[in-house]
C-alpha cells in the first residue's frame, strides 16, 4: 500500500512533514484529516500497527480538545468511544498522521520518518 499521510494543510507540522517526504523522493497519497478523517476501524489498525497508546492519537494541544474538556473525559472513555469520538473530527486527530499499512507515525519527527519512510 502507498504510504497515506493524513494532513491538515494550514498546520505548520503537516507542511513540514510534506516538505520532508517531497524533498526525499518519497510517494504519499495526501488526505485532507477533517474532509476526510480515517474510519474508526481503519484508526483502530493504526492504534493496533503503531504500538501507541490511544491516547497518543489525539491532538492534545487543539483548541477542540480543550473546548470539549477531553483531558478529563478521556479518563472515563472507553476505547471504543475513544476511537468513535477521533473518527468524527480530524481536528481531534494528531497529525500528520501517515501509515503505510504496516507501519504509522503520529506527529512529526524528522528522525522517526527518517527511520520509517526513507
Amino acid at each position: 500500500m502507498m504510504l497515506q499521510v493524513y494532513l491538515y494543510p494550514k498546520c505548520g507540522t503537516c507542511r513540514k512533514a510534506k516538505k520532508y517526504l517531497e524533498e526525499h523522493g518519497i510517494s504519499f497519497q495526501e488526505i485532507h484529516i477533517v474532509e476526510n478523517p480515517p474510519s474508526k476501524e481503519k484508526l483502530a489498525e493504526m492504534v493496533q500497527a503503531s504500538g501507541l497508546p490511544l491516547q497518543k492519537f489525539f491532538n492534545t494541544s487543539g483548541q477542540k480538545y480543550r473546548e470539549l474538556g477531553l483531558s478529563q473525559k478521556l479518563k472515563e472513555m472507553s476505547d471504543e468511544e475513544k476511537l468513535s469520538l477521533l473518527a468524527s473530527d480530524g481536528m481531534l486527530i494528531k497529525r500528520p498522521l501517515a501509515t503505510d499499512g504496516t507501519k504509522v507515525t503520529v506527529g512529526f519527527k524528522e528522525e522517526e520518518y527518517q527511520e520509517k519512510w526513507a
